[in-house]
């Protein structure tokens, strides 16, 4: 359901729980101040009602277009800059915030909900891993991608890791073990379904936990399913000319 201006801000919220994340962006007080009517609330934060009501309309189920977009052609250089920015970015910016709202919730809910201390540490494992892949990625896997997709001759550039296909594998590996970590969060959490009468930061955070996964499975799934297998069949091609040539 698109939100409406003569809703409050509370009502958008509880009706379209992503419009939490947008309310935080334009710093809208959707806690304290949840029961301003959104016009008014949009007012105090000095925001063009027009602009919030863009973003929300966004964040919505169906108004992000990303997914439209066919990447099974398109330059390997362009999905892997496409991946920096959309995906690796946003793992950038989520993770502090959630975080937060993981120190913050535990810190009052913790002693009547043990599963958030768990899901605590099953996201910083998860945090972790993710930063260590993205660096490997951007600074050796990536380049050597871009480098092989440029090449016009026969043969492959020199890597110190041999054939692609062994930093794929590596990186299939820490794709499943994300999603292992993910699969244990949503099941503590009971599919990100906070408990009733929860608090606003409560359900800002499994809403954030669940936005995260979501972008995470998109993620995966340009690398697992087009990135990687385009990458392995480029290599084969390459070598196949080098070896025809006399």
């Amino acid at each position: 359901m698109r939100p409406r201006t003569d809703q409050t801000v509370r009502d958008i919220v509880v009706e379209n729980p992503t419009a939490v994340s947008v309310f935080e962006s334009l710093g809208i007080d959707y806690c304290c101040g949840g029961k301003l009517p959104f016009e008014e609330a949009c007012a105090r934060a000095n925001v063009p009602v027009a602009r919030a009501m863009e973003l929300l309309a966004q964040a919505l189920p169906g108004g992000d277009s990303e997914t439209a977009r066919d990447w099974a052609e398109a330059p390997i250089a362009e999905l892997t800059a496409y991946i920096v920015s959309r995906h690796h970015g946003y793992v950038r910016r989520e993770s502090p915030r959630l975080q937060g709202l993981l120190e913050k919730v535990d810190g009052r809910h913790g002693p009547a909900h043990p599963e958030i201390a768990s899901i605590k540490e099953l996201f910083s494992a998860l945090i972790q891993e993710l930063f260590a892949h993205m660096m490997k990625e951007e600074r050796i896997l990536f380049p050597y991608l871009e480098s092989l997709d440029a090449r016009k001759g026969g043969g492959v550039p020199s890597a110190c890791f041999g054939s692609v296909r062994n930093p794929i594998q590596n990186m299939l590996a820490d794709h499943d073990d994300a999603g292992e970590l993910l699969a244990r969060m949503r099941t503590l959490s009971g599919g990100f379904h906070a408990p009733a009468g929860a608090c606003s930061a409560y359900r800002a955070l499994y809403q954030g936990l669940e936005e995260f996964e979501r972008d995470l499975h998109r993620h995966i799934h340009l690398e697992n399913n087009i990135l990687f297998p385009r990458a392995v069949e480029l290599e084969q091609s390459l070598l196949a000319v080098a070896n025809e040539l006399p």
